[in-house]
């Protein structure tokens, strides 16, 4: 099917024509007819870079008056950058209706400015939440006439709190004739808001909600936990070429470890919920430029980042939430490219990744993390195809040509080699060359039954269940970290874990107050965990942990 199928007017196929637009996606060849029908209501379920803003798009050129010059269709989105890219591709579509006006009103830049161009007579608002009920609350726009919104990347400004600041908007346009919501997943949150707000919508849907891109590889690398920055190093140095994002849980990791690369020599900047928009834009900028050759972001800063070209997604962490993992990894491959998602895992989360592997179906791939020494070869391949590929061809390099002849006239070709292999790759010599293994390997266990039917290697019972220690095997920790610390039991148990290098089976029941928390644990490991967390530090605070029995 092509574009002129679908049922679009003549001004917007010869703006695809332009664009050099041929065949639609799945999604538009799918939403568009459905849209152009009159259909009040529409769902709309596709991962995202699918080709979501033309399925929206160009059905809202053709139905708004550009004749009318006042608000008629409103596209709310999470962030500032989808924004703007949703702005920038509707500009395009739009080229051949020199009537029809697209405003962009988003936080971060200057009011006075958006309400002026909303004054000067538009059409057709893309919004981010806050500024747009900001901008209603000043009695700045005026959205009684609004016939079409259009929630877009819906599952995303849900996860952001967005969902009060969703229902005040839709409360908020009277006179909405069509809603439609586009988005990669379909949480519980979603489903009321269509109920509440929808009649009968159409649902369409590309591929299987929360499915994985299949032009991403996903891979997984096993280590300890307190290896994880020296595993990301080395998959960085393994792939020269990297062009990436590193997502990180919290704001503290992504700038702790944007300042270990940038020591440690890359071309790397932070992205989080701390920067002005300034900085952020500033850091966008130099990215998308390829001044940067890696963006270390939290999840809810890289909300909407559509960057073309990026060859890899690193997760330092795994998030909680399959979801955001389906997010984060879509960051790459897409338009039709492939890219690749890496993940670097402690050896208890393995069940994660068979968790996520389930659900977005897509086989996940064990891969051992490079050696000290094959990270210097791999490095040094890649300096020699750069050497070869050098563009010699812009420069009046004859002329300096006798002199470095008459200076090299007693060096070997072999000598000139192996000096310019060492100006390149000695840091690189130095730092690896003592490098140890940091895979975690799977040690097979000798099973040791005692009478009780305990598996004395594994802290299992015979029909592989948890064991339950008696009252005499086990005693109780106190440590002063509760929910108000940030902490919920499954993340406060993973922290534990991690930190001790404990396995799960030696705990049995946490008890989690707001300030403090009780750990069940067997007698036998409670002093390992005990020197592995009392006097460390969390988030300023020093954590203490000592047998409660003792306080």
């Amino acid at each position: 099917m092509t574009f002129s199928e679908l049922g679009l007017d003549a001004n917007l196929i010869k703006a695809t024509d332009a664009l050099g637009f041929v065949n639609p996606t799945p999604i538009q060849e799918q939403a568009i007819p459905v849209l152009l029908s009159g259909t009040k209501d529409l769902i709309g379920l596709a991962q995202t870079g699918t080709g979501k803003t033309a399925a929206f798009g160009l059905p809202l050129l053709q139905v708004v008056d550009e004749k009318q010059k006042f608000p008629q269709a409103l596209v709310v989105c999470p962030t500032r950058e989808l924004c703007l890219q949703i702005v920038s591709e509707v500009e395009l579509f739009k080229k051949f209706i020199p009537g029809m006006h697209v405003v962009a009103v988003y936080g971060g830049a200057s009011i006075g400015m958006q309400i002026r161009d909303l004054k000067r007579g538009v059409q057709i608002v893309v919004a981010t939440p806050g500024r747009l009920i900001d901008l209603i609350e000043r009695k700045a726009i005026n959205l009684e006439q609004i016939k079409y919104v259009v929630l877009d990347e819906a599952d995303e400004m849900l996860n952001m709190g967005f969902q009060e600041d969703i229902e005040f908007i839709l409360q908020n346009t009277p006179k909405r004739e069509s809603t439609w919501l586009f988005s990669a997943t379909m949480p519980p949150e979603i489903k009321k808001v269509s109920k509440r707000y929808m009649k009968e919508p159409v649902e369409v849907t590309v591929g299987k909600v929360n499915t994985a891109n299949k032009n991403i590889d996903h891979q997984y690398y096993v280590t300890q936990a307190q290896h994880r920055y020296e595993a990301l190093k080395r998959l960085i140095d393994f792939n020269p070429g990297i062009y990436g994002i590193i997502f990180t849980r919290t704001k503290m990791d992504a700038q702790n470890i944007a300042e270990k690369l940038t020591r440690d020599g890359y071309d790397i900047d932070a992205l989080h919920g701390d920067l002005t928009q300034q900085q952020r834009d500033k850091v966008m900028g130099e990215f998308r430029e390829k001044t940067l050759q890696l963006l270390v972001a939290t999840d809810v800063a890289a909300r909407g980042i559509d960057v073309k070209e990026i060859t890899h997604v690193i997760n330092f962490e795994l998030p909680d939430d399959v979801e955001v993992y389906t997010h984060r990894s879509g960051r790459t491959g897409r338009a039709g490219s492939t890219g690749i998602c890496m993940s670097i895992i402690h050896p208890k989360e393995i069940y994660k990744i068979r968790q996520i592997e389930k659900i977005v179906q897509v086989p996940f791939h064990k891969l051992e993390i490079p050696s000290g020494k094959d990270v210097c070869r791999k490095q040094f391949y890649a300096f020699m195809d750069k050497l070869l590929q050098a563009d010699i061809s812009h420069g009046d390099y004859q002329t300096y040509l006798p002199m470095l002849q008459e200076k090299f006239a007693d060096v070997t070709k072999e000598e000139v080699l192996t000096r310019l292999a060492a100006m390149e790759f000695d840091r690189f010599l130095k730092y690896y060359e003592n490098a140890g293994d940091l895979n975690v390997r799977e040690q097979k266990r000798e099973r040791s039954f005692a009478g009780d039917g305990r598996d004395q290697g594994r802290g299992r019972s015979r029909d592989n269940q948890p064991v339950r220690y008696s009252d005499g095997d086990t005693v109780r920790l106190f440590v002063n970290l509760g929910t108000k610390d940030g902490f919920y039991k499954a993340s406060f148990l993973q922290f534990i874990l991690d930190m001790s290098d404990l396995r799960k089976e030696v705990l049995g029941r946490i008890d989690m107050k707001e300030m403090n928390s009780w750990i069940e644990i067997d007698k036998k490991a409670a002093k390992q965990m005990i020197n592995a967390i009392d006097g460390k530090n969390y988030r300023g605070r020093r954590i203490r942990m000592n047998d409660a029995n003792s306080r």
